[in-house]
């Protein structure tokens, strides 16, 4: 018996492709994805493309140019990434990809990212500033440790200050170093140490761990507290190859738990050997002091004098200076005398009476020769005196104006020389002899001998 052929829906590849297509998206819509960037192209569109892959697959993904506003770091291959997606399928060629429509750094990366950007905001404001940082005391008796009560570094803290320093107390405020809660919990016991003030120094300290695990110290608000801390305050946070934001804003940064401990501590041994070198110095130097004393004390007996002794030589001694003060005296009364001898010598062979009798006849001949010379030189001085008169006489204006000759001057006062100098009409004033006659020119003739001689 002869059956119908069965009857099949055939598809074309772009049907196939495109069904294909809507199933991703419907059952699909919106992905996280996280994996490591490779195979990464940047063609001049602007769109990038790159495989998304892990250990053991690897998925083609697209990132359109108006997709990559959230991408705030740099891309490269062998980036770990946290990608919001969408699935699809590139109909051309049968290729599944994932269309990413959000990326962020994912682990470790995106931490470091973090990291750095506070840093470098936090340096900027002042905070990591060596000016700002607190001193830490050379004398510590009380030290506040903000840490879990449970951890190994508050272990690590109490057996380093059992074995070197005993004696100091250590007061444990507690707080969580790990988690979402952790850095709200130490800015609040930083706070609480510092407003407690019992303490000469405050240490922020926890055991190693990964990145994400000492984040809690990376976080602005821890930075923030220990920045307001009054106290000085030391890290002491991970290994020595860890370093956080709180190492940066503390005042000292420790490498361990166990060198902050040491830091904070002396070694009580080494502090003993000093007092017992010490201690030896001492005694050594108390019997040398010692010795020197008796030494003294056996040269004081010595010198020692009997008291009689003593004023005897003390009575001697007063006497011989008696004696010299005696000489001293007698001698400067005999200087004193001889000096008076010889002035009042000098003084007889120098009597005023006849000094002033030897004056008095000076003067008389003084005087004698002084009359004569003055009326000779004032003979002298009244002939030179008439010879300048006689000469005076000679040249006198008044002279000439005697012999008929005046002096003609013009309205303003001025001597008229020559007859340029007048006008017809014009008043002029003829100084004579006796008095002053005012005339009025009424013709004015030059001299011919004269024109013709200036000409």
């Amino acid at each position: 018996m002869n059956t119908a052929p069965e009857k099949h829906q055939i598809l074309s590849v772009s049907q196939l492709n495109q069904n294909v297509g809507q199933l991703l998206e419907q059952h699909l819509p919106k992905l996280w994805v996280e994996g490591e960037i490779s195979n990464l192209s940047r063609p001049t569109s602007g769109h990038l493309y790159f495989t998304l892959k892990d250990q053991n697959a690897q998925v083609r993904c697209a990132m359109f140019r108006n997709s990559q506003k959230s991408v705030t770091f740099s891309l490269k291959n062998g980036l770990q990434v946290l990608v919001r997606c969408r699935a699809g399928i590139y109909a051309g060629r049968g290729d599944y990809q994932l269309i990413i429509q959000h990326m962020e750094e994912a682990g470790f990366g995106l931490l470091q990212r973090k990291f750095e950007e506070l840093k470098h905001r936090l340096n900027k404001e002042g905070l990591f500033a060596t000016e700002s940082k607190t001193q830490i005391p050379s004398s510590i008796q009380h030290i506040g440790v903000i840490t879990s009560p449970s951890g190994a570094a508050i272990r690590d803290i109490l057996a380093v200050l059992s074995r070197r320093a005993p004696y100091i107390k250590v007061s444990i405020y507690p707080s969580l170093v790990q988690g979402a809660h952790a850095a709200k919990d130490i800015a609040t016991a930083i706070q609480l140490a510092d407003s407690d003030n019992r303490c000469d120094v405050l240490l922020l300290s926890r055991g190693g761990g990964s990145l994400e695990d000492l984040w809690p110290f990376n976080e602005e608000s821890v930075a923030r507290a220990i920045y307001l801390c009054q106290l000085p305050l030391i890290s002491a946070i991970g290994h020595e190859i860890d370093f956080t934001i709180a190492d940066f804003v503390s005042d000292h940064r420790a490498a361990t738990p166990s060198a902050a401990a040491e830091l904070l501590s002396p070694d009580s041994q080494k502090i003993l050997k000093q007092f017992v070198h010490m201690e030896q110095q001492l005694i050594k130097l108390m019997k040398r002091r010692t010795q020197n004393l008796h030494q003294t004390c056996d040269l004081l007996s010595q010198r020692l004098k009997h008291p009689a002794r003593k004023l005897a030589d003390q009575t001697n001694e007063l006497a011989n200076l008696y004696k010299r003060l005696f000489q001293s005296v007698t001698n400067k009364l005999e200087k004193k005398k001889l000096s008076f001898n010889l002035i009042s010598t000098r003084l007889k062979a120098n009597q005023p009476n006849k000094l002033i009798t030897a004056s008095q006849k000076d003067l008389s001949l003084f005087l004698r020769r002084l009359h004569p010379a003055i009326i000779q030189q004032l003979a002298r001085f009244d002939s030179r005196f008439n010879q300048a008169l006689t000469r005076l006489d000679a040249f006198s204006p008044v002279k000439t104006l005697g012999r008929g000759y005046s002096v003609l001057k013009n309205e303003r006062g001025t001597i008229i020389k020559s007859t340029a100098d007048v006008a017809v009409n014009e008043l002029v004033s003829a100084q004579v002899v006796d008095g002053e006659i005012f005339c009025s020119i009424k013709k004015v003739t030059k001299n011919v001998v004269n024109s013709l001689v200036n000409k």
